[in-house]
């Protein structure tokens, strides 16, 4: 019989010592924060796409380490930053995280370490690391290669120039002032 495996309560443990895998797909409406950053509604997001493989590797003279490898991929219509019109940007999170006993194994061996440490535990919210981790990947600055609009180069305001031609109001009363004195 194949267990169910419930990725919202996942037992790490048991999860990376069997090599067990899950994957899945997801609309964006079901993933809220990141659902923060899709940009109007005249593109559509792709699914959320997921898979994660438990592995368990062993240790000389030590229990083996439990890691989790993440990937995750979703289509999302962001906000250009150049011509401020939707740009679909494909998210995409491939990350490993090592499990540890407890918060000071994690905290001591996070200064130590480069892999990305977590707290082992029995009911553990995988969804909700696939999410943080695609918001970690959003890019910083969305640009379409070649915006789809030409941009206006030119910094001109007509009204600035409009104003320009007009009579300064100070030279009028400078003029004023020059009349009376004659």
């Amino acid at each position: 019989m194949e267990k169910k495996l419930n990725p919202r309560h996942l037992d790490v443990v048991n999860f990376a010592r069997d090599a067990l895998s899950l994957k899945g797909e997801g609309m964006l409406a079901d993933w809220p924060r990141l659902a923060q950053e899709l940009f109007g509604s005249a593109m559509p997001a792709g699914p959320v796409v997921w898979q994660l493989q438990g592995r368990s590797v062993p240790q000389p003279g030590a229990s083996d380490q439990i890691w989790l490898d993440l990937q995750a991929r979703v289509d999302l219509p962001m906000q250009c930053q150049r011509c401020l019109t939707p740009v679909l940007e494909t998210v995409k999170a491939d990350r490993s995280f090592r499990f540890v006993a407890d918060e000071a194994t994690a905290a001591a061996l996070d200064d130590e370490v480069e892999e990305d440490i977590l707290v082992i535990s029995r009911d553990f919210d995988a969804l909700s690391l696939i999410e943080d981790e695609l918001i970690l990947s959003l890019p910083l600055v969305p640009l379409h290669e070649k915006c789809p609009e030409a941009l206006p180069m030119s910094a001109a305001d007509p009204e600035f120039e409009a104003a320009a031609q007009r009579p300064n109001p100070f030279g009028v009363l400078a003029g004023l002032k020059s009349d009376r004195s004659t």
